[in-house]
């Protein structure tokens, strides 16, 4: 299975970086990971309601343009369903049986994502209830991708 990471967004946070890193690592027997940065727009500060709209509407644009063609799109997103681990394992080999070997993970800005990029996706998925930095997302995104793919491979983790 080939999984994209689409992220708005540089990590800047070392220790990120390093998790983010370790987790790469461990995926590569499992899956082949491409993680693709979309640049932030910027805005001042003080950014107006409708300035705010747009930016995020741009970086919508961006991450469109950036998906493959005929992938499965999963959005991360605080208002999406809630899966337990052994949930996210089942989706995902649900997803390689049915024939849909991209997967691409959606993890937006400090703005969140624009409609149309919701509109896009085939699920909404929520993290946690509890809310989270967009780097720090991704780390966690990462660390239930490896947890996901050692349920679905037979192999020990932890529950």
């Amino acid at each position: 299975m080939q999984v994209h990471i689409i992220a708005v967004g540089k990590i800047k946070e070392r220790f990120l970086q390093e998790g983010i890193a370790e987790y790469e690592k461990r995926l590569r027997p499992y899956l082949r990971l491409t993680i693709h940065e979309i640049a932030e727009e910027r805005r001042p500060g003080s950014a107006s309601p409708a300035t705010e709209a747009a930016a995020m509407e741009k970086e919508g644009q961006r991450i469109l343009a950036a998906l493959p063609a005929g992938a499965w799109v999963i959005a991360l997103d605080p208002g999406g369903r809630e899966y337990p681990s052994p949930g996210l394992a089942a989706l995902m080999r649900e997803g390689e049986l049915s024939g849909r070997n991209q997967l691409v993970f959606i993890i937006g800005g400090d703005l969140g994502l624009a409609p149309a990029v919701r509109a896009q996706s085939d699920l909404r998925l929520s993290l946690s209830q509890m809310t989270f930095t967009h780097p720090f997302a991704r780390l966690l995104l990462m660390e239930q991708l490896y947890r996901a793919c050692r349920i679905n491979s037979g192999e020990p983790y932890h529950k």
